[in-house]
């Protein structure tokens, strides 16, 4: 596995020496980082990604050859989710998932699906069904899309989301209606749809020790133990400057690794509490920073990709009032110090 961000260890260095995070703020900005055309001076053996927006991929230049230019992985931020490709039963739009998976081949890049179950974007019609007609449904939407994307997807984020803070189940319509075991029909579904595909499970505020990683945990045990084919625990990774970090993040990545499974950052970002200040900016690289390095320290954690990569699209200020800026890049697609703090130090 390789990344292809811009910059190698020494020029990058050299930048953050020049430049430091003191001095970049509102209206000041790291200079461009040098880009060199092809595999870079610094490498990490992690898929590095970000979130994409097929109607921005086909409208904003700019977007698309920085994006090209930084990642090797690619997620669809909502073109493959079940209430965008079949919003009316029967009625399928794959066109915003196929152009990113084209974008993908043409570039060379990896696709990270997401996601096959999920209770929010969900359908109206779906959430109506009585249990038998919803089980044969998931079974139908799960083989028509990682079907039709079989052997194109590296990583599907299968179930998204299923726990509450408590560790308890969320009393979603898929957990009320089809009971416990959903979550295991879902997996053996996805791997027979698409052998080959790496399928996760996917959560928030599974980052440090609590009750809902300790839920996830558990259930990936048991999951494993009875032979179901999971290959993977996806931590969301939405922090906020206005929360303590996390604690026991490596060592939460390191027992999740131990269960015999990988582990992704899957939609990295840090919101930052409005006004943004050269001060805030530092301590989001410095967020950014210690996800990376308990990344970077269990072998087993195989990609950090985050929730797109500029805050020109941002979805942080539409869902959290009084917070923005939580990408690596800013509006006009300048590097932030978060970028300079992932990218000098491995």
């Amino acid at each position: 596995m390789r990344t292809r961000l811009a910059a190698g260890i020494a020029a990058v260095v050299m930048l953050v020496q020049a430049v430091p995070a003191s001095a970049v703020g509102p209206g000041h900005h790291h200079p461009e980082p040098p880009h060199h055309g092809g595999p870079l001076h610094s490498k990490t053996n992690r898929w590095v990604g970000s979130a994409v927006a097929a109607q921005h991929l086909s409208a904003e230049a700019d977007y698309k050859k920085v994006l090209t230019r930084e990642f090797d992985s690619v997620t669809p931020e909502n073109e493959m989710k079940w209430g965008t490709v079949e919003a009316v039963r029967g009625q399928y739009d794959w066109s915003g998932a196929d152009a990113i998976v084209d974008y993908a081949k043409k570039t060379g890049k990896s696709i990270r699906g997401h996601t096959l179950i999920w209770h929010s974007q969900l359908p109206d019609w779906v959430a109506d069904l009585e249990a038998a007609e919803l089980k044969s449904v998931v079974r139908k939407h799960i083989a028509d899309e990682a079907g039709r994307y079989r052997g194109k997807i590296r990583a599907w984020d299968v179930v998204n989301e299923a726990f509450n803070e408590d560790g308890t189940r969320r009393e979603t319509v898929f957990q009320t209606k089809l009971g416990d075991d959903y979550i295991a029909d879902a997996f053996r579904l996805a791997h027979a749809a698409d052998p080959k595909a790496k399928l996760y499970i996917n959560d928030y505020n599974i980052e440090g020790l609590n009750p809902k990683s300790d839920a996830t945990y558990e259930l990936v045990k048991s999951l494993k133990r009875k032979g179901v084919p999971i290959h993977g625990v996806g931590i969301q990774g939405h922090l906020s400057l206005m929360y303590d970090f996390p604690q026991g993040v490596k060592e939460n990545i390191k027992r999740f690794a131990d269960l015999g499974v990988d582990v992704a950052i899957t939609e990295m970002d840090v919101r930052i509490p409005l006004p943004v200040t050269p001060e805030k900016l530092k301590a989001q690289a410095d967020y950014f920073g210690n996800v990376w390095d308990a990344c970077h320290a269990v072998k087993r954690c195989v990609e950090f990709t985050t929730w797109g990569f500029t805050d020109r699209h941002s979805w942080v200020p539409d869902v959290f009032p009084g917070e923005d800026a939580a990408c690596l890049f800013d509006e006009n697609l300048k590097p932030k110090p978060a970028y300079f703090r992932l990218y000098g130090k491995k």
